[in-house]
């Protein structure tokens, strides 16, 4: 009706509609028109009168695919096996002449090889290497899991009743049960004299030191019990030295997420003339620094073979707080002097374990998951090499 207003086909007069167009004459329905054109082609050739007749609800747009099929070069009424691979069957019969092989993809990858892969406490601990290497150290031999008190304890000045000695925190071992003396007495009396009297201007721990508890065997509760035998070495012929080591080491403690009852210990021994605390301070960010970790604190803290003692910090970005990331110190005359090092002759030592900064650069909450026997093997296969000069904090 709106359409036959506005064509002027019909006008309104009073209440009533009347026709314009005498009976008989021919009225062209333009809209008709359009949409035969559109049954028939598909379109319309004025968009603006396409865009009407969608207004008005009058046609609708849709998409129609057609496919023409042809038979091409390699049509076939059955689908032929093609081969992958030459057989010995295949040679032997012959049939190799005749068969049609698959093409090769060369831009396809390879199936990979089963190969071993480094585990990455591997990979972080050959960093570690070479960081000493190039600030002039020399590895220790640290493949001696067992050890005596004397050396894991005792010459560390280490007192016979410290709590670190107690069953719940060291390891001992029932077969051998004990080690033999070392063989140079001098030495050993030293020790006794250090503990249980005093001397090189200390006062001691005043005790009766027992040669028995020093002999029991016990896994090596750190790797300073190899830098000790190292520094009496060293006591023959003083000079300048830089020592390291990096190897397992045993606690008797509860197993948790951050700990295990053996773990790896980083370690670091420094000595030379007239040392002071000043050096082991801007050592530790010389050495840190090539870790990429810039932002250091220290703070005093109590270690029986060192004094002073410092606990090293570095600011974690991810936590948004400090986090403690070593310990180190400089080693005390009653254990320097009691070997035979000259008393010019400073010591500076620090440690620090491999699997925190493991954990750190390989994004593992629990320890459990990078030693031991819940490791998964896709995690050591799959996981890239570690790079210690980017920051792991």
């Amino acid at each position: 009706q709106g359409r036959a207003f506005k064509n002027g086909w019909i006008a309104k007069e009073g209440d009533k509609l009347v026709a314009k167009v005498a009976a008989g004459s021919q009225v062209q329905d333009a809209t008709a028109e359009q949409l035969k054109e559109i049954e028939k082609t598909g379109t319309l050739a004025n968009k603006k009168d396409l865009a009407e007749l969608k207004k008005r609800k009058l046609i609708t747009q849709s998409k129609v695919f057609t496919y023409s099929v042809s038979k091409g070069a390699e049509f076939a009424l059955e689908i032929k096996q093609l081969e992958t691979d030459i057989t010995s069957d295949m040679v032997v019969s012959g049939s190799w002449s005749k068969a049609e092989f698959k093409p090769y993809n060369f831009d396809s990858q390879g199936v990979m090889p089963s190969a071993g892969a480094l585990h990455p406490l591997n990979k972080v601990r050959e960093e570690f290497r070479q960081i000493f290497f190039s600030m002039g150290f020399s590895e220790m031999p640290s493949n001696q899991y067992v050890e005596s008190g004397f050396w894991n304890f005792d010459t560390l000045f280490v007192p016979q009743q410290h709590p670190a000695r107690d069953l719940q925190d060291t390891f001992y071992l029932k077969d051998p049960a004990t080690a033999k003396e070392p063989q140079d007495k001098e030495y050993w009396e030293n020790v006794k004299t250090v503990h249980q009297d005093g001397a090189y201007g200390s006062i001691g721990y005043r005790y009766p030191w027992k040669g028995e508890e020093s002999l029991r065997t016990v896994l090596r509760t750190h790797t300073t019990a190899i830098s000790s035998q190292m520094l009496k070495k060293l006591a023959a012929d003083p000079k300048p030295t830089r020592l390291f080591s990096i190897d397992r080491v045993f606690r008797n403690e509860a197993v948790d997420a951050t700990h295990l009852a053996e773990f790896h210990q980083v370690e670091g021994v420094f000595a030379d003339y007239n040392l002071t605390l000043g050096d082991l301070i801007g050592f530790m960010q010389q050495f840190f620094d090539k870790m990429g970790v810039h932002d250091l604190r220290f703070k005093p803290t109590y270690n029986p073979y060192t004094e002073p003692s410092l606990e090293i910090y570095a600011w974690h970005n991810g936590l948004g707080k400090w986090v403690e990331i070593g310990n180190s110190g400089m080693f005390r005359p009653e254990m320097l002097e009691a070997m035979g090092l000259p008393k010019d002759m400073r010591v500076l030592g620090w440690g620090l374990s491999l699997e925190r900064p493991t954990m750190i650069k390989y994004a593992v909450s629990n320890i459990r998951e990078l030693l031991g026997h819940k490791v998964d093997l896709d995690f050591i296969e799959n996981n890239p090499a570690a790079r210690l000069d980017e920051a792991i904090f």
